[in-house]
Order: C-alpha cells, then structure tokens, then sequence
C-alpha cells in the first residue's frame, strides 16, 4: 500500500513555494502599505481640487446645476469641497490626522456617490476601501501621527 495515507509523508510548509510566497507576504509591513495608501487618496482629491482651481466659473456652474449637493447652497457646496480637497492631500501626505482626515473624505465620497455620482460606485467603492484601511489602521510608521503619538506617550 504505497499511497495509504499512513504512508504519505507531509511536506515541510517551507517546502511549497505558494506557503512561502504567502508567509512573506504576510510579513509585509503595515507602513509600506499604507504610504501608498495614502499617497493614492491624496492624488484623486488633490487632481480634484485643481480641476476645480484651473477654472472656478466652470466649478462653480457644475455645483449649480449638476452636483446639486442638497442643503448646501451650490457656492458653499464648492468652497467647502475644494477646502477639502486642498486640505486633506496634505495633511495625508504628511500622515498628519490621518484618521480624522480619512472619516471627512469618507464622508464626502458618500456623499458624492448619493447624491452626484451614483453611478461611479466602482471608482467610489476604492476611495472608500482604501480610506477605510486609513481610518481603521492610520498612516503607519512612516507619518507625523506616529512621531507625535510616541512622544505623547513617553
């Protein structure tokens, strides 16, 4: 009986190439994950807020009468959306407040996926992954928010 199962031998998990793979994978520090993170988000709000700042008048005509963000009148709508985006890229690039930064934009890409862009929930549905892993896990090693949160704790 060569293949009973008393006589298969198990191999060693350093033996299969797939386990190793996975094992170093898993060894991957949080922090170069989330550098790119971090600089992914900020690019698309970033890229926004200039879109918006290379022609007001145009900006301001699509808060008019396409975003039509409601109980926000169109001019605060815009100024507050590119407040955000001005904001936000930095303070993300910088790992500054990144998880308060995080739950804003969350906030503002609901609110473009409901009321806007309902129907870009694929584009949506990545901001959202990829500021959920910011909010739950922060900016990592590699941030302002961990030099001052070690210094507070000393």
């Amino acid at each position: 009986m060569k293949n009973s199962p008393q006589s298969i031998k198990p191999q060693p998990a350093y033996a299969n190439p797939l386990a190793r793979l996975v094992r170093w994978l898993d060894r991957v520090p949080y922090t170069l994950l989330a550098i790119p993170l971090r600089i992914a988000v900020a690019t698309v709000f970033w890229n926004s807020a200039m879109s918006k700042l290379a022609n007001w008048a145009t900006a301001m005509e699509l808060f008019r009468e396409e975003y039509k963000v409601p109980l926000l009148p169109p001019e605060v709508a815009a100024y507050m959306a590119v407040s955000i985006e001005l904001t936000a890229p930095v303070l993300l690039m910088l790992g500054l407040a990144t998880r308060p930064v995080a739950l804003v934009l969350l906030g503002m890409t609901s609110v473009i996926e409901i009321f806007v862009y309902p129907q870009a929930w694929p584009t949506h549905i990545q901001w959202a992954a990829m500021l959920l892993v910011l909010l739950c896990r922060g900016a990592g090693a590699c941030s302002l928010d961990h030099l001052l949160r070690r210094r507070w704790m000393r």
